[in-house]
């Protein structure tokens, strides 16, 4: 039996979490070091969901001069490897079977990259994050956290500036894949005699396009954040004030 008064055994998980919810200084995310973390960690999330939870429909209709009409519908979206997508392109004559195609390209290596920038990015925002509002005198104390944390944010703008400028170009190349008459001119069928194409669905690009807004807004922010964290590294840090006492004692002593 357990003594009265004894913690029990189910409250030293709550307890631990109530220390470590107590350490932790809110009032940081006021200073621009803590609250530009925060920015870092939403736009982060912002990006990837963005990008990697698009999905697009591209379409197109075929008349045969016989007077049947077939409607295409093809669904395409992240990681864009459009040449593995097919669809059917239906024949005019009457004893062809339809034909598979596929879409032409492949853009996964942009949008892969872009996305796992954006998980990397939230990954050490929320690191960053904890040990500046739990463990914020060693990131003062020690001079190679401050220097780390600058050499990381500086290689994540630079990637975010990259990155944005290559899905930006990328998707460019996904519109123009996907989009009706492209489709529409990779179909033989459609240069015979007496069969009439007409575009069908035309992909709603929005959230792809925020992904690339957001990719470029998070470029912005980790670029600022770098003269915030440098501010931190013993280059521009201010000296620490001497002791009163021990100033007071050395001009006793002359």
């Amino acid at each position: 039996m357990s003594e009265p008064g004894a913690p029990a055994a189910g409250d030293k998980a709550p307890r631990l979490q109530d220390r470590v919810l107590r350490g932790l200084r809110w009032g940081r995310l006021q200073e621009p070091l803590g609250f530009i973390k925060v920015l870092e960690w939403l736009f982060a999330i912002f990006a990837f969901g963005s990008c990697g939870s698009f999905s697009g429909e591209t379409g197109a209709t075929v008349k045969c001069d016989s007077g049947g009409m077939t409607a295409i519908s093809i669904q395409f979206g992240y990681p864009f490897r459009l040449y593995q997508i097919p669809f059917g392109m239906p024949n005019c004559e009457e004893e062809s079977e339809a034909r598979t195609l596929y879409l032409v390209g492949d853009f996964s290596a942009p949008a892969e990259f872009f996305v796992t920038l954006g998980v990397f990015s939230f990954l050490y925002s929320m690191a960053a994050l904890v040990l500046y509002l739990r463990f914020h005198s060693l990131y003062t104390e020690n001079t190679k956290l401050p220097f780390t944390d600058f050499c990381v944010t500086v290689c994540f703008a630079f990637f975010w500036l990259v990155a944005a400028a290559a899905w930006g170009k990328g998707l460019s190349d996904v519109k123009a894949a996907t989009r009706p008459s492209a489709l529409i001119a990779a179909m033989g069928v459609c240069q015979g005699d007496g069969v009439v194409c007409n575009a069908g669905t035309t992909p709603a690009m929005g959230l792809a396009n925020i992904s690339v807004l957001f990719g470029f807004l998070n470029f912005l922010l980790w670029a600022g954040n770098c003269w915030f964290v440098l501010r931190e590294t013993p280059w521009l840090r201010p000296p620490e004030p001497r002791d009163g006492a021990a100033e007071q004692g050395a001009i006793d002593k002359q």
